[in-house]
């Protein structure tokens, strides 16, 4: 990175922690502030930052990102909880995220010229996971039900996960790839990828897992290595899945659910990492993101494009949740804050770049980052006032009420201090 694009990621960095937790009750989230010093600092703002897209920098960032936020999203998860209580949550995820995809799809064939299945497809995996992240002060706000926070983190946790091998798939169907390997080739290489890659994951965070945790009981690893060992797991998982073939992204996620399922007091000190370190990652990933990323896909809107944003952000997302949701008891008002709380984030930025240069089209790229770009302003800005109206509306309603029923808490992605 050159000195000027380092003086303006720094300084960007520090303006913003010296008003972080006065933000904190404020409309303006972390990523909306990053986008939005992208898009100053970018080519087509003051120049300080001023890469492609297609720069390498880029793409070891997204790439690195995406390896960390798979396996420490995926840790958050204990799956024997999940099993037990996690009913809103299994239904999202197994109806709604489905079906967001499948209506995504549908609305890309009828508004996208030049768009055919595997194409709207992939476009629509890309975008369907969630991004908490994005609206904090949902997730972390005590005057919600926890059943209802709980259902928004574990979705936002499970769905990056569960998209990704859609996603690798349709990439492969949609891009280059099939003109060189043929459809033999490119269904063999999609199998491997999704099935040697959560093979590497379970060894990885298995084995790793207990390697840690007898150190811990030895009393032998301090809490700096800890964390340190968190992130080594990771990338392990990474490498040992690309080297027999599969899919590293896969194997991360598969080692983040093993770990934090058979290891949970391991997975502490990496709640720790994803305060600090893995939110500054994240957060120049969003900055980036307004720097390179947006401008480009302003310049390739249109009407349609616009439209199936709007539609990606309501009717597509809400629909699905409404359906999935559908005799739980939960009021109409509980019923559309889950559907509206689906913000597209960061897991979707991520999928967008690396896909990107595997015969995407400019269309594509575009409808999925002003979804992002329009999510991060939209989620962000109504996230606070909105969980406060919510808040007060389930304090009216009888404790017995299926918003009000108990649920384990499970760690996200920051904290808010509430104070």
């Amino acid at each position: 990175m050159d000195p000027l694009s380092l003086t303006g990621v720094s300084l960007v960095v520090l303006l913003f922690a010296a008003v972080s937790r006065r933000a904190e009750r404020s409309p303006v989230t972390p990523p909306m502030f990053f986008v939005a010093a992208g898009l100053i600092l970018g080519g087509e703002g003051l120049a300080w930052i001023d890469v492609d897209v297609d720069h390498i920098a880029i793409h070891v960032l997204a790439e690195f990102t995406l390896v960390l936020v798979l396996f420490t999203d995926a840790t958050r998860i204990d799956l024997a909880c999940l099993r037990r209580e996690a009913s809103l949550p299994l239904r999202m995820l197994t109806i709604g995220l489905p079906a967001t995809v499948g209506l995504g799809a549908a609305a890309a064939i009828a508004l996208l010229p030049g768009f055919d299945w595997p194409d709207a497809l992939l476009l629509a995996a890309i975008l369907a996971p969630t991004d908490a992240a994005l609206g904090q002060a949902v997730v972390t706000n005590p005057a919600i039900p926890l059943r209802i926070r709980q259902s928004l983190n574990v979705e936002s946790g499970l769905n990056d996960g569960l998209a990704l091998p859609l996603v690798l798939v349709l990439a492969s169907m949609a891009g280059v790839h099939e003109a060189t390997l043929g459809t033999d080739g490119w269904l063999r290489v999609a199998l491997l990828a999704v099935t040697l890659g959560p093979l590497a994951g379970l060894a990885v965070g298995g084995f790793g897992g207990q390697v840690i945790a007898w150190g811990i009981g030895k009393g032998w690893i301090n809490g700096p290595f800890e964390r340190i060992s968190g992130l080594a797991l990771a990338l392990l998982a990474f490498a040992s899945a690309e080297s027999i073939g599969g899919n590293g992204f896969i194997a991360s996620f598969v080692a983040g659910l093993t770990l934090g399922t058979a290891s949970r007091p391991v997975c502490e000190s990496l709640f720790e990492f994803g305060e600090a370190e893995g939110q500054l990652l994240t957060l120049l990933v969003f900055m980036a993101f307004g720097a390179t990323m947006v401008p480009e896909a302003l310049h390739h809107a249109t009407p349609e494009i616009l439209l199936y944003v709007a539609l990606s952000l309501t009717v597509v997302r809400m629909g699905p949740v409404a359906l999935s949701l559908v005799g739980t008891g939960l009021r109409s008002q509980s019923v559309a804050f889950l559907g509206w709380f689906g913000p597209r984030g960061l897991a979707s930025i991520l999928f967008g770049l690396l896909v990107l240069g595997e015969g995407t089209s400019p269309a594509l790229m575009a409808t999925v980052t002003l979804t992002v770009f329009c999510s991060t302003l939209l989620h962000g800005a109504t996230a606070y006032p909105l969980a406060r109206r919510y808040g007060r509306f389930t304090e009216r309603i009888a404790s017995h009420h299926p918003e009000h029923d108990e649920a384990m808490p499970l760690p996200v992605r920051i904290k808010h201090s509430h104070t």
